[in-house]
């Protein structure tokens, strides 16, 4: 091993020891900062200084599931849309404008499929 790649290692390593360091030392500091607590409402499940009031298992209708994913999929594939848009005019225009065309095609060929299926109707739970 030549004595550039040695230190190269050793750089990386360097940066790996800090990053640790990063990560482990706010929790070391709550640890020896924080206070203590025993007993019966250490136990309690506390959300936004409410006491909780019955089970927090309950179903929710596979609707909230269904919009959330749809969201998140045309939210990611809008997030692609940008670097297109940026480099749209480096000399590319008929490429780049199929390209965007067809995705942008393909996409609402999914919320077609989902209208379809009856995804965006509402009904009310009875």
């Amino acid at each position: 091993m030549t004595a550039q790649a040695l230190h190269d290692f050793v750089y990386v390593g360097v940066f790996l020891l800090a990053a640790v360091l990063f990560a482990i030392s706010p929790l070391i500091a709550s640890w020896l900062i924080g206070g203590r607590s025993v007993g019966a409402k250490r136990a309690e499940t506390y959300e936004s200084g409410m006491p909780a009031i019955g089970s927090a298992w309950i179903q929710f209708s596979v609707a909230y599931y269904i919009y959330a994913l749809i969201f998140l999929a045309f939210d990611v594939d809008v997030l692609y849309l940008f670097p297109v848009a940026l480099a749209y005019d480096k000399g590319f225009f008929i490429r780049d404008f199929i390209e965007i065309v067809i995705f942008i095609g393909i996409l609402s060929l999914a919320i077609v499929y989902a209208w379809r299926k009856g995804v965006f109707t509402w009904q009310k739970r009875r």
